[in-house]
């Protein structure tokens, strides 16, 4: 854990990045976005609070409620009447929301416990940030409300789990349990589409569709990691009936592409291709205020493929052909 609060006394550090052999301006990026986030929230902590208070990688633990239960949270603000909890996500695969998150109300409720008798808050605000999908969500609930869950619905349930009990419940939480592809629950779960029998989409009900639509995203997972445990198995010497190892498909290589340009250009040909840049890698040349003045008018940005999503999706709906029908149908 680091601490440091206002008026802390900043130390010039050298820069490792030419160090760094994982370094990517794209990380950097995400990472800058998180840092200017939890900035933002700490000087606006210092407008009534005058010694607000930053913890990084603070661990915590929730033991009390749930039996070994621990986590580190990237980094904690502490202000007056506030906890503000910052979870730093920098995956693309899974768009994660702050709305009731157990995993972030687990930690706002350890943090709770860790800080409670130390600093006046009744207000503890747990924020996601994950640049790389363009998402910041934010989810606040009072300091008694979190204790009041913990008690009535985490620590019941937990004790349940920790004793081997309980019941299981496959669901979009299964894609981070060690046993995800061979656990019976989540395959009779993701089989019960087998009810439609496999009809045309045609001859199912809008019901139907809709309950298609709900499973099919966890139906693909499940095949995927299902797939992924067998290849894992079978390179283990498992055997599955049906099946056998072969070696998949692959694409000639250069084993040398130095050598090959040398020799191609001795022949009197051109051994390379010319691509202009893309925008990020174009942006990145040029930097983005000067992106913007020599270029940024030949950019545009075309309209996405339509996509079908939840409604609880925050997205604005879109405006179809039909929908534009109905409203001149509506004015005549």
């Amino acid at each position: 854990m680091r601490v440091f609060a206002q008026g802390s006394p900043r130390i010039k550090a050298e820069d490792p990045r030419p160090g760094l052999t994982m370094y990517s301006e794209e990380m950097e990026r995400a990472a800058t976005t998180y840092v200017e986030h939890v900035m933002e929230c700490l000087e606006g902590a210092k407008l009534t609070t005058s010694d607000p208070m930053v913890f990084i990688e603070q661990r915590l633990d929730f033991s009390e409620y749930v039996p070994q239960g621990f986590g580190t949270a990237d980094c904690i603000v502490i202000a007056d009447k506030c906890l503000s909890l910052f979870d730093f996500k920098y995956g693309t695969g899974i768009l994660v929301d702050a709305e009731k998150n157990s995993q972030l109300m687990l930690y706002g409720l350890a943090a709770t416990l860790l800080f409670d008798v130390i600093y006046d808050f009744d207000e503890v605000q747990m924020t996601i940030i994950q640049p790389r999908r363009d998402n910041i969500s934010t989810y606040s609930i009072s300091k008694d409300e979190l204790i009041h869950w913990a008690e009535e619905t985490v620590r019941p349930i937990a004790k349940l789990a920790f004793e081997g009990k309980g019941d299981f419940k496959a669901g979009k939480h299964c894609q981070f349990c060690s046993v995800k592809a061979t656990c019976r629950e989540r395959a009779e779960a993701n089989l019960a589409l087998a009810q439609y029998e496999f009809r045309e989409a045609e001859l199912l009900s809008d019901e139907e569709v809709a309950d298609v639509l709900d499973k099919a995203d966890d139906l693909i997972s499940w095949a995927k990691d299902v797939k992924e445990y067998a290849l894992s198995a079978a390179l283990s010497g498992k055997e599955f009936p049906g099946y056998k190892l072969v070696e998949g498909r692959s694409n000639r290589k250069y084993t040398d592409e130095e050598a090959v340009a040398e020799t191609v250009s001795e022949a009197g040909y051109e051994p390379y291709e010319k691509k202009i840049l893309g925008i990020t890698a174009m942006t990145n040349l040029l930097g983005r205020r000067q992106f913007n003045e020599l270029i940024g008018h030949l950019v545009m940005k075309p309209e996405g493929k339509p996509t079908l999503v939840p409604v609880s999706d925050k997205r604005p709906a879109m405006t179809t052909i039909f929908d534009d029908f109905k409203e001149e149908s509506i004015h005549d």
